[in-house]
């Protein structure tokens, strides 16, 4: 099991009693949030810098830096927990996770010994808990006891990088995307075993479930689209030509539409889930867009421009860059609370 190390009271809480942790109901990336209060504003954005080992907080008001804090090596993706009062950080190379508060930012803690926590996820009945080692090609499956107890259950060694993670709704399968293998891995979470594996384009990484997981999409950041699978009967159903880089996803919160960055297209991409075609785009964007949030009146976006050492923020109706933030390098996961719905 792992320990909880908590900053305010310099002590350890063995099994992390001190919560029940957060869980995945789609993509290891698309944090199951609360329901969004459309009233309410988030006051502070919290980015991930993993070229240089921080966080960059910004005031969202006025969308200026106000604090950069040291985490951990290489952190790139981040999760909520269900009380939605911690924030995950998942370092990779730093091998354990730093607690933090959505709100404020503080750090408040950190669990060790998670190693390359590339990218984690928890299934959505919270009974497992899943990390890719992107960087080590193994993806570790935890037991997790209402969320709150870990205990490693089995490391697979699955194929080259490990990169993204989805489950399905009843908890049964985690899907993995391989982005050297070139292929999406299906695991049976309840026995720890591949189930299959199948090729698809050039270096998947980014996957999401349609509605009632009937299809999943995964954006081929090594080409220009997002393969549609049929992953029931292992089969390409269709490409959505998005851009060169298509990468990552972020639901616009209405359960119909979902929005790709493209990365070397240096664009984002709106997808209608229901007739898997392309219905919008924003374009012209600075180099790198990546990982994305969404406000929770559904009506700004705020993106990662990983190469450029900056943050976006974009209009959603107008589908227009309004504002550019410059943070810290290789700027990869953006967080704020409240925020619209992962559906």
């Amino acid at each position: 099991m792992n320990t909880f190390i908590s900053k305010a009271r310099f002590g350890t809480i063995t099994g992390l009693t001190a919560f029940a942790l957060f869980g995945f109901h789609h993509a290891a990336l698309a944090q199951v949030a609360a329901p969004a209060d459309s009233k309410a504003e988030p006051k502070i954005a919290i980015v991930l810098n993993s070229g240089e080992a921080t966080v960059s907080l910004i005031d969202m008001p006025t969308r200026k830096v106000i604090k950069t804090v040291p985490v951990g090596k290489e952190p790139h993706h981040l999760m909520m927990t269900p009380d939605q009062k911690t924030l995950l950080v998942a370092n990779a190379v730093g091998n354990d996770i730093t607690l933090m508060n959505p709100v404020s930012g503080e750090l408040t803690g950190k669990i060790p010994n998670i190693i390359d926590p590339y990218q984690i996820g928890y299934s959505p009945n919270y009974k497992w808990f899943v990390s890719n080692g992107n960087r080590l090609d193994r993806v570790d499956v935890y037991q997790a006891a209402q969320g709150a107890d870990l205990k490693l259950a089995k490391t697979i060694k699955l194929g080259k990088t490990p990169s993204h993670i989805a489950f399905t709704a009843d908890s049964k399968i985690a899907f993995i995307t391989l982005q050297d293998s070139n292929e999406l891995a299906a695991i049976d979470l309840d026995t720890q075993t591949v189930i299959w594996k199948m090729p698809t384009g050039k270096v998947p990484a980014g996957v999401w479930l349609t509605p009632g997981d009937q299809y999943a999409l995964v954006g081929i950041t090594g080409e220009d689209y997002v393969q549609v699978i049929d992953w029931k009967n292992r089969k390409e159903v269709k490409r959505i030509q998005t851009g060169k880089g298509a990468h990552n996803f972020r639901p616009l919160g209405d359960k119909k539409h979902v929005f790709v960055t493209n990365r070397i297209a240096s664009s984002i991409s709106l997808i209608n889930m229901q007739t898997l075609e392309k219905v919008g785009e924003i374009a012209g964007l600075p180099a790198g867009p990546d990982d994305m949030e969404i406000t929770p009146d559904g009506k700004t976006l705020w993106v990662t421009l990983r190469f450029s050492k900056k943050v976006g923020v974009i209009d959603i109706p107008s589908m227009k860059l309004v504002s550019v933030i410059p943070v810290g390098r290789s700027p990869h996961g953006v967080f704020f609370t409240p925020r619209a719905g992962w559906e």
